[in-house]
């Protein structure tokens, strides 16, 4: 089944929603059988009960037909089977969930360069953050890199480079939208920004998959992939379609956080990808008058989980004073305050990964802002 345009035309839907169950009709698993031709024809079926707003799938229609690229619409309408919703225990007029998609062995793709995923075992622990640094700051020093959002649940790519529009299509293939010179795609472009994003394991497979194969990527030195928390679909998804030069986790340093950063870990080496090593977030406050430094959380958490990976700890970022207001503003810290402490413990990372990752030689200008 074709893949192109897949994941453009399932965040068309997720704005489609059906007021019965208070919930977009892809999370409400009222959509499946979802396919793309190359010439842009969308076929799907729609699952409707009696109870449902039988305008829902004008609604779809609609939506779909809206996605540049797509030339023509087929939605076959049918009733689910009530008893394969009392067997799956899903509320009635939703689908099943169905089971996960397999997915085809890891290959290498020369044209991503080195394929490196950004992990954490919880939220909140600043991943995104630590990714588009990295991304950013490689850039900065003339490497060609791109960055793919696949933290489907809660993309964060796009805040954090102050970017909200939608990529253009051009001959069936998405463009990544670009900032500070880096190579941007990211769920966050597709959908409304307060939109939930309920996917089913098949789903979040296959957006991972198009924004792999089927965004213009060009010829890139870096590719980083900035995951879910945890380890699930994402996860699985991303290590059985491409090979990965390596994963960094990111961790903040309670004995919490490093515990669950460990089962990420734990996960990339099941799957046979290496951990490059690890990024501790938030590891304390240097004050900006006198310089002291002040351990807001109970340390060492980073230090001991690479320790128990016998991996070095790439880095170690302070909290610091403005630096939300920077990501607020779409700017990362290295490149809105590359002199400051977290600055320039961001930039230390950077080299790091390019030190334990390696990539390919490249002579290009400096981009500064």
């Amino acid at each position: 089944m074709s893949r192109k345009l897949d994941a453009l035309v399932a965040g068309a839907l997720t704005n489609v929603r059906n007021p019965r169950v208070d919930n977009d009709v892809i999370s409400a698993g009222m959509v499946q059988d979802l396919a793309v031709d190359k010439q842009g024809r969308v076929t799907l079926t729609f699952l409707l009960t009696h109870d449902d707003p039988a305008g829902l799938v004008r609604e779809a229609r609609k939506a779909v037909q809206g996605v540049e690229g797509v030339t023509d619409v087929k939605i076959e309408v049918v009733e689910p089977a009530k008893t394969e919703a009392g067997r799956s225990g899903s509320p009635a007029g939703t689908a099943p969930a169905a089971a996960p998609a397999t997915s085809p062995e890891a290959v290498q793709i020369p044209a991503l360069g080195s394929v490196i995923a950004v992990s954490s075992g919880k939220g909140g622990v600043g991943k995104s953050t630590v990714a588009a640094n990295i991304a950013a700051e490689l850039a900065r020093e003339g490497h060609r890199v791109g960055i793919m959002d696949a933290d489907i649940y809660g993309p964060n790519i796009p805040r954090l480079f102050g970017i909200d529009e939608r990529p253009p299509v051009r001959n069936q293939r998405i463009l990544p939208l670009e900032r500070y010179g880096v190579k941007l795609i990211s769920l966050g472009f597709l959908v409304e920004r307060d939109m939930p994003a309920i996917w089913r394991g098949p789903i979040v497979t296959k957006i991972i998959h198009q924004f792999l194969r089927d965004v213009e990527w060009g010829e890139l030195d870096y590719f980083l992939v900035d995951l879910p928390p945890g380890t699930g679909d994402a996860q699985l998804s991303l290590a059985q379609a491409v090979f990965m030069k390596g994963g960094i986790i990111v961790t903040t340093p309670q004995e919490m956080a490093a515990g669950d950063a460990l089962r990420g870990a734990k996960m990339f080496e099941r799957v046979g990808v290496p951990v490059l090593g690890v990024v501790e977030n938030m590891s304390y406050f240097e004050c900006p008058h006198c310089g002291e430094r002040s351990d807001v959380f109970s340390g060492g958490g980073g230090q001991r989980l690479a320790d128990e990976l016998a991996v070095p700890l790439l880095g170690q970022i302070p909290l610091q004073p403005g630096m939300t207001a920077e990501q607020d503003e779409g700017r990362p810290v290295v490149v809105g305050q590359p002199d400051s402490p977290a600055g320039k413990a961001l930039v230390a990372i950077a080299q790091a990964v390019v030190d334990r990752a390696g990539g390919k030689s490249v002579s290009l200008p400096v981009i500064t802002g």
